[in-house]
């Protein structure tokens, strides 16, 4: 399996990774971090110590931490199936 890098962190596996929110129109979510546990079409989980959050992944930005390495998301960009969405290639730049 390829190592997340944050040119592929929309493309790979998110649980089990590091992750805050660091910006959410719902006020009640701010300071949001822990460990990725679930996700789906719409929805980032998030653990810690034991107490689970949901997320909208349209109305956040997080942060992943990488091996140390803070990676920024628009969580607009997450949106979609886990399944489908590491399949997804990358868009050119041109």
């Amino acid at each position: 399996m390829t190592p997340v890098t944050a040119d592929n962190l929309t493309r790979h596996e998110l649980i089990g990774l590091e992750a805050r929110i660091s910006g959410v129109s719902n006020s009640c979510q701010r300071n949001i971090k822990g460990t990725v546990v679930d996700e789906t079409r719409n929805t980032l989980t998030i653990s810690r110590k034991g107490v689970d959050k949901k997320v909208a992944k349209g109305e956040a930005s997080f942060i992943f931490n990488l091996d140390g390495t803070l990676v920024e998301v628009e969580g607009k960009t997450l949106i979609g199936r886990p399944e489908d969405r590491v399949k997804k290639k990358p868009k050119r730049d041109w």
